[in-house]
């Protein structure tokens, strides 16, 4: 008796677990999908994804970033796939106007963030500052980022991530295979 007793026990307490989960999960499924990332990265297809790779070599070449790319490799696959999703906003290809340029700048050791932040028009300061997902939460005790880690690699990394954006830009939001540098 005792040990069938104990059996219905545990059988309730199974269906409770059971039931509990599936709550869990519906309450999950209705909740709004996180589409920071775009589409996410893995979802682009192979042409875009070889372009990032080619970008994340080319751009983080200073002594102090090399491997930057990899230690936020997430974070910047995110970023590009939210660009690449988003068709980096509609905005219009300045290549011709200043690829070489960028690229000197992208390339060199001795420019920092700020000369890259100068290359954008009015319309891509405005669209980087909207659509890149990372922004402060008000709160009057501390400061608190949404997507911290997104925020600290833009700080860290702040010169070839703004590289990123303005080649992506520029190559017509990955119209190519490969990043394309400028010739100077």
């Amino acid at each position: 008796m005792q040990s069938s007793l104990f059996v219905f026990v545990v059988e309730v307490l199974a269906c409770a677990f059971g039931v509990q989960g599936a709550v869990l999960r519906s309450q999950r499924s209705g909740q709004e999908p996180d589409t920071s990332c775009g589409k996410g990265f893995d979802n682009l297809v192979k042409g875009s994804q070889d372009y990032y790779a080619t970008a994340a070599v080319e751009l983080w070449s200073h002594p102090y970033h090399t491997m930057d790319n990899a230690t936020f490799e997430q974070e910047l696959q995110c970023w590009f796939a939210s660009m690449c999703t988003a068709k980096c906003g509609g905005l219009p290809s300045q290549a011709d106007s200043r690829k070489d340029e960028l690229t000197t700048k992208c390339k060199s050791v001795s420019s920092d963030w700020l000369k890259i932040w100068n290359l954008f028009s009015t319309d891509e300061v405005k669209w980087f500052k909207t659509a890149f997902p990372s922004a402060e939460i008000e709160d009057e005790k501390s400061s608190i980022v949404y997507k911290q880690a997104m925020e600290t690699m833009k700080e860290i990394n702040k010169k070839e991530l703004l590289c990123l954006t303005l080649f992506t830009i520029d190559d017509e939001c990955v119209k190519y295979k490969y990043i394309r540098l400028g010739g100077k």
